[in-house]
């Protein structure tokens, strides 16, 4: 499960950073208000840390533009123990709150005790990916060339869902060879060249001179949006 730990006391982050890790926790940190939205809605977290004084934004403005596109659990970290305080956060839309200086063992009961009222979080669902005639459907690990149903194999579809992803990004063989198929192959360059070759058969109009699966020549290979 991922965590965001977010306070502008560097070695407390690092301490609680530490610990959770140790605990098989995947941490993710922030210093203040503002990077800590940011990171919320880059990154899908299952629980967020998040302090109460911090610069640029403090917890309770984080906490309720957090709270504007996630329901994810937030325990709140303060330094006062005044139930203004406490009820201040639990309206901007905190879980859970602890007071400074804490026990990292109290911490982490609490850390514990969210994620499994929480639950599992959902996974992300992808969606469907289209450029002119191609279109790509990551959640049935489908290809669609119009409306015609295109049969691709997994390393076919792998492939041409990571160059969709990311239209314009040239990939160099080694890249994409790393990326798909891992190391094993790292010696034949020529699986990528076959796998280009037949991802064009297969969905480009006319294959001899393909309008979005292209080569940069010298460099690799990327998919023109």
């Amino acid at each position: 499960m991922k965590i965001l730990v977010v306070d502008d006391e560097q070695l407390l982050v690092k301490g609680i950073k530490f610990n959770l890790e140790n605990d098989g926790y995947q941490v993710l940190t922030a210093f203040d208000g503002e990077e800590a939205v940011e990171t919320a809605k880059k990154e899908p977290v299952d629980l967020i840390i998040l302090d109460l004084m911090m610069p640029r934004l403090d917890g309770l403005g984080a906490c309720r533009r957090i709270r504007e596109f996630s329901n994810v659990p937030i325990i709140m970290l303060t330094a006062k123990a005044d139930d203004m305080d406490k009820l201040m956060g639990f309206e901007h839309g905190a879980d859970d709150y602890l007071t400074k200086p804490f026990n990292i063992l109290e911490l982490k009961a609490r850390v514990r005790a969210l994620l499994r009222r929480a639950g599992p979080r959902e996974p992300e669902r992808k969606k469907k990916l289209t450029h002119g005639h191609i279109t790509i459907d990551p959640e049935g690990r489908n290809a669609y060339k119009g409306e015609q149903l295109v049969d691709l194999t997994a390393k076919e579809f792998d492939l041409i869902e990571l160059l969709m992803a990311n239209p314009n990004r040239v990939y160099s063989r080694e890249a994409l060879l790393d990326t798909i198929w891992g190391y094993e192959y790292r010696s034949d360059i020529r699986t990528v060249d076959v796998h280009i070759r037949r991802l064009r058969e297969k969905l480009e109009l006319n294959p001899a001179t393909p309008a979005y699966i292209l080569t940069k020549w010298g460099v690799g290979y990327y998919f023109k949006a």
